[in-house]
Parts: structure tokens; sequence; C-alpha cells
């Protein structure tokens, strides 16, 4: 098909998949139909000044998929669609959800010979024990600690049973922040998060450490800025031999410490940081390293560098949230 044709990009209300669709209105492509679904949130509010043809809600796409029914041409369909709750309980909701539709998008795109970008995640990678390679000989060994990331993995996993890594392209994103997540609740970034603690309080809350050698808030994470994670996916759109299943995150960690200084310094505030006992229900659990091995995604051609935390973080911070109108 080329490049005539619609980009589907479900979850296009959301996260990631609204600035993604900014991301192509920047570089002027229009030819967008969004799926999602809105609800009585302010979801709306992250497309309002988005220029695409047609909004479906995603019950309404799938019946369409699954009927024969699709009236429009599409050139790509780009699936960030999904229940991204991780302390989402309801494992029959995130199966349908998440991994039958998903399954269901990718068989219709393979077969109509559609470009198909969808999300997988890092949450795939359990506890971190087994380390953050994406090489596919890994992936049937990882042990998700949650539903969502067991949503997810086991789509990855009917990807590479079918063969379909040289067919379809699958993003494991890491510790996306931004403009857009603001609909998201208690699921926000800390950046959020802290912007508004230090906005009210002038302090930041983190995790007090229980295990050694980390200290208290130095707990690492692969933050990555959804900026820079929407122009690799265009990347992706731009690069249909570009198939497989690929880590998304800077490859370096950073500190909630880090990120907090970072967000105090965007602020212009002095850094106060209280740090709080860990719920003992998700101590067991917790994460203390994430780190994208990033080499596989630099293989397929894909060279593009990140911002630093810092400047990620403060153009956030000064570019949206100190803004009026805080959206892209």
């Amino acid at each position: 098909m080329g490049k005539k044709g619609m980009i589907v990009v479900t979850g296009g209300a959301g996260f990631i998949g609204s600035a993604f669709v900014w991301q192509l209105n920047a570089a002027g492509i229009e030819d967008i139909v969004i799926v999602d679904e809105l609800g009585a949130a302010d979801k709306w509010k992250n497309i309002a000044k988005r220029r695409f043809v047609d909004y479906l809600h995603k019950d309404a796409f799938l019946r369409m998929v699954q009927e024969g029914r699709v009236s429009f041409p599409v050139r790509a369909v780009v699936h960030m669609g999904a229940c991204s709750a991780t302390t989402e309980r309801d494992a029959d909701f995130l199966m349908e959800n998440n991994y039958r539709y998903t399954l269901r998008l990718a068989e219709w795109a393979v077969r109509k010979g559609i470009r198909f970008l969808y999300a997988s995640s890092a949450a795939t990678y359990g506890d971190g024990s087994q380390g953050f390679s994406d090489d596919d000989d890994v992936t049937p060994a990882l042990l998700p600690i949650n539903a969502y990331g067991y949503s997810k993995q086991i789509f990855d996993l009917w990807v590479l049973r079918r063969g379909w890594e040289k067919k379809v392209a699958g993003i494991k994103f890491f510790n996306v922040f931004g403009p857009q997540e603001y609909h998201k609740g208690d699921m926000r970034s800390v950046v959020h998060k802290a912007y508004e603690q230090i906005r009210d309080t002038g302090s930041v809350r983190l995790f007090k450490s229980y295990r050694e050698p980390y200290p208290d808030g130095g707990q690492m994470r692969d933050f990555v800025y959804v900026k820079d994670v929407v122009e690799i996916l265009k990347w992706f759109l731009d690069h249909p031999e570009a198939n497989g299943i690929f880590n998304l995150g800077t490859g370096k960690a950073r500190t909630w410490n880090d990120l907090a200084g970072a967000v105090f310094a965007a602020m212009d505030r002095p850094a106060k940081i209280v740090y709080i006992e860990m719920p003992e229900a998700i101590r067991d659990q917790y994460q203390y390293l994430t780190q994208a091995r990033m080499g596989k995604l630099r293989a397929a051609g894909c060279r593009r560098k990140f911002r630093s935390l810092e400047e990620a973080v403060a153009d956030y911070v000064r570019g949206h949230l100190l803004q009026a109108d805080a959206y892209l």
C-alpha cells in the first residue's frame, strides 16, 4: 500500500498514542483515524488540538475488522491501546482487552499486508532478576509479576510462536513520562506527581530503600521522555523492514533522587526530599533497577539519541506543566 491510506492509532487519545498523533501532525500527516474509548475522563483533551480524519470507539473498530467492514484504505496500525494499569487485578479483563484485542488486530493487519506496530511493556521483565534483554531466545523465560505484564508477555510469545517477529514490530516501553499523561490518575509518572507535590508543599516524597546497596531514593529506573518515544515510533513507521520485539528506554538507569532533583531544578526550587515507608504489600515485588538493553534497536538501524533526564524534565516542566495549556 506504500504511503497511501490511513494510519490507525489505537489508544490514540491516550498518553503515548496522542503524543504519536502530535508527532504525525508535526510531520504534516493528517490521514489518521483515532481509535479509543474516551469515557467520562478528560482524555478527550489529549486530541482537542490534533488533526485527524475520524474517531472510532475501540469496540466499533474491532467489529469492523472482524466483519470485514473497514471501508477506508489502511497504511498502518499503531496499536497503543490497552489497559496500562499495573494494579489492575481483573486478569480476564486484561486478557480480553490487551491480549485478545491485539491478536485480532494483528491477524487482520498481517493478512492485509498492513504495517503493524504494537505496545509491549518492560513489565514483561518481572522483578528484573533475569535482566532486560529483548533477545528472542530470552523472552520465553520471562516471568511478569503482575497481570498487566502477563497480558503483554503472552502476546509477545504468540508473535514468536507464529514467526511474526519478521512481520510486526513490538515495543517494550520502559518508564515513559511527559505531556498527555494527565488523565492517568495514580498511573501518572513520578515527574508529574513530584511537580504537584513541590508546587503544593515544597517537598517530594520518595520511598525508603530496603535493599543494599541502594540508598533511600536510590532505586533506579530507565526513564524515557515521551517526545523521544514518539520519534522512534515514527522511525518504525518509516522503516517497515524493522520488525521484531524491541526495548524502548534510554539504556541508562537513573535514580528517583536524580529525577526529583531534576524537577526541583526545573521549577527553580531548593531540593527537599522526604523518605517514607514503602507499603508492605509491594515491598517483595518492588523493582530496584530497570535498564533497557538497547543494542537490538541500534542494530536495526535506529541511531536516534535520547534527551538526558535533566533536559527532558526541564522541557516537560517548563514547556508544559508551568504553562496555562499543558497539552501538546
